[in-house]
């Protein structure tokens, strides 16, 4: 309908013409009451923020000496944090010269992940970051 004709109507109820759609061609108007729609509007995107799932990274960091015990606990922990609904970044830490031997130490990861594959999957494979190597692994879906 005509803008002016909008405005008649919109005046006489004594309620405002709001743009809902500007982008849409033509434009989309609506007669409402401003404040109450702006509320309404308000409590929509509150209502969404407030279903919104927050994941968090947890980490764990390993050493490239790790004795299986040692990793077997660790890995419990990042189930408990993986199945709490977290990401878990798994760092494997060098010092001095244990640089000298990054690539022997890869497995360390893959059996890390290899004993969290039943309730995760490797989001991000493992990557070498400066002084350590780095992996992501998520809930499995």
């Amino acid at each position: 309908m005509p803008t002016k004709e909008a405005m008649n109507i919109a005046k006489e109820a004594g309620v405002d013409v709001v743009l809902i759609a500007p982008t849409a061609t033509p434009p989309v108007v609506k007669i409402v009451d401003a404040g109450k729609y702006k509320y309404e509007q308000l409590r929509r995107a509150k209502d969404a923020k407030k279903k919104q799932k927050v994941v968090d990274i947890k980490e764990v960091r390993l050493s490239p000496n790790i004795e299986d015990n040692d990793l077997n606990t660790k890995a419990n922990s990042a189930k408990k944090f993986i199945e709490k609904g977290n990401k878990v970044k798994i760092t494997l830490r060098f010092r001095g010269r244990e640089m000298a031997h990054m690539e022997q130490t890869k497995h360390i990861l893959d059996d890390f992940a290899e004993r969290l594959s039943d309730i995760a999957v490797i989001e991000k494979p493992a990557k070498v970051e400066g002084r350590s190597i780095t992996m992501v692994l998520a809930e499995k879906r």
